[in-house]
Formats: C-alpha cells, structure tokens, sequence
C-alpha cells in the first residue's frame, strides 16, 4: 500500500521486490556489501527551506548533474549500522544515537547540515521496517548505510546549497573472508590516513578514498587490513583501514590510541572500553608507538591484539608485517580477553546477553 505512512515520510512499495524464494537463498551467504534490499530512503535539504521531501520507495539509481558538486569536492559523509534479529523474532539496532551524533558531527567538519537526530533515527527504522525480510537469521544482520552528499549542479568551491540524505540497507555476513578468527595485519609506513586538523574524526568518504592505496598494498603482502601511523612522527599506532585497535596486557590492562581528532571515534571502540572497565580492566587511552609493539609482543608483554568496528565487531590481530619483518602476538590465534568481549558485546546486540546500559533498542 503506498501513501502517507508517518506525518513526515511517504512510502512507495517497491513492484520489483525480490520473492521470497530466492531472497532465502541469497541470504544462505551474504557476504558483505554485495547484496541490497528492496527499498532506500531519500530526504531533500534546500537551504533556505530546510529538509523536505521525506521518502522511503523503491532501490534505485539517482540522476545527477555532471556539475554535482559531490563528484568534484567530495563534500559527503556516511555511516556503518546494523540491526539484528533476535531470537523472540522482533528486531533490534545498537546504541543508533551514538550514530546519529556522529554523522551530525562529520557533517559539521564538512561543512554540511546537521539532520535532527530524530529524523535521522526514523529514516533508519523506516527502512529497518519495510525490509525486515532480508535481515538474515543466525550470526548475520542488516548492515545500515545512512549517507549525505553535496547534490547542487556548481563548480565553485563553497559549500552546496543542496543536499541528498539516503539510507540504504544490505545484509551481512562475515566481514572477513572466511570469517577468521585472527587477521593478519600490515603496517603502512608509506601512508598516512589523517593528520590533526584534519579530518580523521569525521566519516567521510575521502579518507576512505585516501587508504585504498595502502589496503592494496596490504593486501599484495598477504595481509587482511592495513594498520597506520601518525602523520607527524610516524611512529604512534594510529587505526586499521576502518577500524580502532586495543592491546591486551598480561597485567590485563588495555590500551588503546587516544582520540586526538585524527581517529575515527567508534562507537564499538566505546562500547568495548565501557564493557571492558565493567569486567575490572584497567584501560588506558594513551599512545602507542609500533616500536613498543613490536618489543611487547617479543617479551611476552602484549598477550593480545584485535580491532574492532561495526562489520566485523571484534576480530583477533595474530600477525604483523611491515618492511623489517613479521611478529606474532601471543599464539597468533587471538586470546580470551578477547573473546569475552566479544561475546558479551555480540551477546547484547542480540538478546542473548544483560544489556544494563541500555544499547539495544528494539525497531
């Protein structure tokens, strides 16, 4: 049925929606970022007027200008969601306001209006709603991907006049081939991916675009992800191509790199420092040089390693490569602490576990 579904968004049901036979098999196996839903949602911003035109209606391709002003200036952000089916089969998202927040703040540092949070979050359960067919049951969920993007035909450099906000939905599997338990990480010496004053702490396209070059050099070494420097001394463990990184002590402290403005603040980052404190870890926010972690991982210091984000949650770091040779930490195969948390951070995001803090909240 199409019309007006809330007082803000008009819905158009999809006539080319996929049957529910071959979407089951589909969802056999994912993957990550191959496969898309039914629907997506658009929201217009025209300055002067404000955000208009609150649609959710069939996937489909956008027609731009040539001049749009995203394909010349990059002025566009995005964020990574997810929502989950839970066993009693209603559906639930995790902590999406902190999402919310955050794509407010990248769009400040861009230079482009701020979405109300509250507009944000519908549009998300909007399309949560209308697609909740294609969440995959088991360890799968349905990876969000809400975006903004400079949309006015002009080739001056200020700030657009207009913008495209859209939510699109594809469901997930594994973000690791494979799904392994512990990657194996290369260190880019060559390569930076942020600098202060930059923009590492927004979730932008562009700094995404600027560490391809380096995953690929990761990945012709053999490697799963790429892991930076700081810009300044090369020398600071920084983050992985997209996602924050902790070490595991054999004093079972924690430390991991502080958010200086050249880090992306995740959300699972935060999420795994409060689980971790609750557990009686001491986690400290402070720098870590690549010298440091390599000499820790000989002395036996550093028992474990692993990054964490929202598609692949937490993932176990075994091997280091970088042009002076390999380290292993601890076994190689990730560690218990790093299993726990795991566990318990999965365990809330679906149902299965105590959530005291009130992350989950159910669509």
């Amino acid at each position: 049925m199409d019309g007006q579904h809330s007082s803000r968004f008009t819905v158009t049901r999809s006539s080319k929606t996929v049957a529910a036979n071959e979407r089951a098999t589909l969802l056999e196996d994912p993957g990550f970022g191959r496969l898309f839903t039914d629907h997506m949602v658009t929201i217009r911003y025209t300055e002067g007027e404000g955000w208009h035109s609150h649609s959710v209606g069939p996937r489909e391709p956008f027609q731009i200008d040539p001049a749009c002003a995203v394909l010349h200036y990059a002025q566009e952000i995005f964020e990574g969601m997810k929502a989950y089916r839970l066993a009693d089969g209603s559906i639930a998202m995790f902590r999406p306001e902190e999402n919310a927040r955050r794509f407010a703040q990248s769009a400040e540092r861009l230079a482009m209006p701020e979405i109300p949070e509250d507009l944000f979050l519908e549009a998300v359960a909007e399309l949560v709603k209308i697609d909740a067919d294609w969440i995959p049951t088991g360890e799968g969920s349905l990876y969000l991907r809400p975006f903004l993007f400079a949309s006015e035909a002009f080739l001056g450099v200020r700030p657009s006049k207009e913008y495209i906000f859209c939510v699109i939905a594809s469901p997930a599997g594994a973000y690791f081939k494979g799904g392994k338990k512990a990657v194996t990480l290369w260190v880019s010496e060559h390569y930076t991916r942020a600098a202060r004053g930059g923009t590492g702490a927004a979730k932008c396209g562009g700094n995404y675009a600027a560490s391809l070059v380096a995953q690929k050099e990761a990945t012709e070494q053999g490697c799963d992800q790429v892991v930076f420097l700081d810009a300044a001394e090369n020398k600071w463990v920084e983050e992985l191509g997209g996602m924050n990184v902790f070490f595991v002590m054999e004093d079972g402290s924690i430390v991991t790199p502080p958010l200086t403005g050249t880090i992306l603040p995740g959300i699972t980052r935060n999420s795994i420092i409060t689980l971790a404190r609750a557990k009686g870890h001491d986690v400290r926010e402070e720098p870590y040089s690549f010298a440091q972690w390599r000499a820790d991982a000989a002395s036996g210091t550093l028992r474990e390693a692993f990054a964490c984000g929202t598609a692949a949650v937490v993932t176990a770091i075994g091997t280091v490569r970088s042009k002076d040779g390999d380290f292993t930490i601890g076994n190689g195969d990730g560690g218990l602490v790093t299993e726990s948390l795991r566990g318990e951070l999965t365990g809330i995001q679906r149902g299965t576990v105590a959530d005291p803090a009130g992350w989950v909240h159910i669509v």
